[in-house]
């Protein structure tokens, strides 16, 4: 019998976390260790947020780079995971009637080879990736991942790969110790204490827990790839934060595993 997979958000940060060895990269690595090794991962990331839904769909996506202003050598690294198209079929399938472009040209975005380095370092698990529909309101992307729930029982991870609190305008870009914002511990302590009660929908309609959630989302990207993993949740299921702190002021790094 194929285990219960947990469903993970993870907290993704700077691209640099990628060749960086901290408490967060730290904490992927145990998180990789500590969960039963799945037969696949569905990922979606905050960096494919385009019209409509689509999944990759190629044997062997490329290692996409897409970023700018960084050292050279975050440019060189390569994440060879195999795809699998047979799992991009059943999304698909599980998400019908809602239209999923198969897409065979796409790779690996930094949202989710930045962060499987760490949990997955041999990068021999097939990984597909699931786009973000941006015309859609949050409450279309938690319904997706209700959709997706069977996943976990087929030896599917799934993970998503954003920040609950994301304001780049504020960032203490190379900077280090920088405290966080009042806003940003407010809003990620808020989301925390719903997550813990179950109250999914105030998590969903985030635009209603006040000011702070608009300084902490100030465009849903990367908030958007929690609200997929709350969908995976079966209820009465354990919430944990396996990984947590606010860096450079205002970008959560906390991670939210489900099972």
């Amino acid at each position: 019998m194929t285990d219960l997979m947990p469903a993970i958000f993870l907290g993704h940060g700077n691209p640099m976390n990628a060749i960086s060895k901290n408490v967060y990269t730290d904490g992927w690595a145990s998180i990789g260790k500590s969960i039963p090794r799945p037969r696949a991962v569905l990922a979606v990331s905050a960096h494919w947020y385009v019209p409509g839904c689509a999944v990759t769909a190629s044997l062997t996506p490329d290692t996409i780079h897409d970023f700018g202003g960084f050292p050279k050598e975050l440019y060189q690294i390569e994440y060879p995971a195999p795809g699998s198209p047979e799992l991009a079929r059943r999304v698909r399938e599980l998400l019908s009637p809602v239209i999923v472009g198969l897409d065979e040209s796409r790779g690996l975005d930094h949202g989710t080879w930045a962060v499987l380095t760490h949990v997955f370092p041999d990068a021999d698990i097939p990984i597909v990736q699931l786009s973000i529909d941006r015309t859609q309101p949050p409450q279309f992307h938690y319904e997706i991942g209700k959709r997706l729930s069977s996943l976990r029982e087929e030896g599917v991870l799934v993970i998503g790969s954003g920040n609950l609190v994301h304001n780049l305008s504020v960032y203490a870009w190379g900077r280090s110790g920088v405290p966080p914002f009042d806003w940003a511990l407010r809003f990620e302590k808020n989301v925390r204490e719903l997550m813990l009660k179950g109250e999914d929908a105030r998590v969903v309609a985030y635009g209603g827990l006040g000011p702070d959630a608009m300084l902490s989302v100030p465009t849903p990207d990367h908030y958007l790839p929690l609200l997929y993993v709350l969908g995976l949740r079966k209820k009465n299921e354990e919430v944990r934060f396996p990984i947590q702190g606010i860096d450079g002021g205002s970008v959560s790094m906390l991670a939210v595993q489900i099972g």
